[in-house]
């Protein structure tokens, strides 16, 4: 979880891949309406993000039995509630936790993705910080963030 532009997605894969388990991008669930809201610039709301959650959700619980990593930005506490409604005890959140000014960058880097470096400060004005989540500084390479979240899963 965290802002886009965190990276979830690059480690989301990493970690699937190490732990053998299937990895879901958050991003490939949001209906046609959220991409075209982000796309014209304007953020989500919570009514937008209620049925996407509530997908993920579901995608969560039936892959429960064997596992998954989700990539999904999760950013209030009521939005992981949703995220782990019937499965509390087998959802581990993973934060990964950048500033403003390290994901901002990051934004300006990365290309044909549908949210626009604009709406930045907006997931960051959303974000609640958890306190309950594995926190990550996103300024760790990605091979060493990968053993971190691995050591402290076991």
């Amino acid at each position: 979880m965290g802002v886009s532009g965190t990276g979830k997605s690059t480690i989301g894969t990493l970690l699937s891949n190490r732990l053998n388990i299937p990895f879901f991008d958050g991003d490939d669930y949001h209906p046609k309406e959220n991409i075209a809201k982000m796309s014209s610039g304007k953020p989500l709301n919570d009514d937008d993000r209620k049925d996407w959650l509530l997908r993920l959700n579901i995608l969560a619980f039936e892959n429960s039995d064997k596992g998954a990593v989700i990539a999904c930005s999760a950013l209030k506490e009521s939005y992981r509630t949703l995220l782990k409604k019937n499965i509390e005890d087998s959802v581990v959140f993973i934060y990964l936790k950048g500033s403003f000014q390290e994901v901002q960058e990051r934004l300006r880097k990365r290309g044909g993705h549908f949210m626009p470096a604009a709406l930045l400060q907006s997931q960051f004005e959303t974000l609640e910080e958890p306190r309950n989540a594995m926190e990550i500084p996103i300024s760790t390479p990605p091979d060493v963030l990968l053993e971190t979240i691995l050591n402290q899963l076991t």
